[in-house]
């Protein structure tokens, strides 16, 4: 099965910046959309960011200017760049990954990172 493995979090001070990166531990046929998706202490999962195989991105409006995702096809890879840091996002993110195994498109979940903004 596929193997996503996150890495890049941490404790940062607000204003600060992180990336996070998301790679496949195996080779994969066909990867499309990608993303990432963070969930806070008391709160449900929530989207943060989506991009195409092509780059066409998406993002939640509470990260837009300040976050940005890319990928690298050749790597099966999706980063998140994230600046001006604030403490309410503060949360465990997660990547995502569609994947064509034939014959259906299936999503898989890396482990989650922790992201925490403090002073």
């Amino acid at each position: 099965q596929v193997q996503l493995v996150e890495s890049g979090g941490g404790l940062v001070q607000p204003g600060g910046s992180l990336r996070l990166s998301c790679a496949t531990s195996t080779s994969v046929m066909f990867i499309t959309t990608m993303g990432w998706y963070r969930q806070a202490p008391g709160k449900q999962r929530e989207l943060v960011a989506t991009i195409t195989r092509d780059s066409n991105a998406n993002y939640a409006d509470f990260v837009k200017g300040r976050f940005t995702i890319s990928r690298d096809n050749a790597k099966n890879t999706v980063y998140l760049q994230m600046n001006s840091l604030q403490f309410a996002d503060t949360a465990v993110y997660y990547c995502i990954a569609t994947v064509f195994i034939s014959p259906a498109w299936t999503d898989y979940w890396g482990q989650g990172t922790q992201v925490t903004v403090s002073s």
